[in-house]
């Protein structure tokens, strides 16, 4: 078991007070990780040449971005921690099939089919029923 305390060195040569050093160097910390899931995927295809394209790439970067950061947390534990192509490989690039079937008013059913013994089907189906109201039950 660890102790109750961990203990890192930090070596700085700001202003600041240890206290204030450390919190700095841990946002600092999560910044670059945000940029380096950022510039390892989506802007890893800037810039274009264009501003406009360039911002509204950026733009949508930053949206996916957030939603994939929610997913995760949605998602489980890990996940929550997990970089962003970690992510789309366990819980976007799913190798699902969708059936339709059944006639209520000229509209199939759609069922979704995840893979049988997948290894992250329960943290998919924590971000679905997360953001999902349960389906109606039929009433006699």
């Amino acid at each position: 078991m660890f102790p109750p305390y961990r203990y890192y060195p930090i070596f700085t040569d700001s202003p600041y007070t240890l206290l204030q050093a450390e919190e700095q160097h841990r946002d600092h910390a999560v910044q670059e990780q945000v940029n380096a899931d950022l510039i390892g995927g989506p802007l890893a295809h800037l810039p274009s040449g264009h501003f406009a394209a360039n911002a509204a790439w950026l733009t949508c970067a930053a949206i996916t971005h957030n939603l994939l950061r929610a997913l995760g947390c949605l998602a489980s534990a890990f996940h929550a921690r997990a970089r962003g192509a970690t992510l789309r490989r366990h819980l976007i690039s799913v190798p699902a099939r969708l059936a339709r079937h059944g006639r209520s008013g000229g509209h199939g059913h759609l069922d979704l089919h995840l893979p049988a013994r997948w290894r992250w089907q329960p943290a998919w189906l924590n971000a679905f029923t997360a953001t999902h109201d349960p389906p109606a039950t039929p009433t006699a």
